[in-house]
């Protein structure tokens, strides 16, 4: 059982403060640790959260409302050559939009899965894998605008 006079807080958890400007002996004398000259080098040279040396702060710089970059955003409907090997002939969008692939958007082929039978794929863009892979299998890719 610990006496209430024996109790002592762990050794190292407690340190001096910090004594700035008492002398050159202890390191902080002279400039104080605010360095030299400057705003904050002043008495009362405190400057206020976001202040910017008299710049137009950055919360006065953005813009708070009325745009949206989402109008401008290419939003492309993603179809793996994988998923085309159940077709024959001629693949658009109008047959992806049928077979449930796409709903109607642009629509982009990536190289992922494996294709057999030879295509013509018409779509308004390709990867480059799924380029060579549709030419591979002895297909024609097409560019839609």
């Amino acid at each position: 059982m610990s006496l209430l006079n024996q109790l002592a807080p762990k050794a190292g958890s407690k340190h001096a403060p910090k004594r700035i400007g008492r002398g050159i002996g202890s390191g902080m004398g002279g400039t104080s640790t605010k360095g030299h000259k400057g705003q904050l080098a002043r008495t009362g040279g405190k400057v206020r959260r976001g202040f910017e040396g008299g710049q137009t702060p950055m919360h006065r710089r953005l813009p708070k409302f009325g745009f949206s970059n989402v109008a401008f955003a290419n939003n492309f409907e993603i179809v793996n050559i994988g998923q085309l090997a159940k077709f024959s002939g001629e693949v658009n969008p109008e047959t992806l939009h049928q077979a449930g692939l796409v709903n109607g958007g642009a629509v982009k082929i990536l190289g992922n899965g494996e294709l057999k039978t030879a295509l013509t794929v018409k779509a308004h863009k390709f990867s480059e894998s799924a380029k060579k892979a549709i030419e591979a299998a002895g297909g024609k890719v097409e560019v839609i605008k």
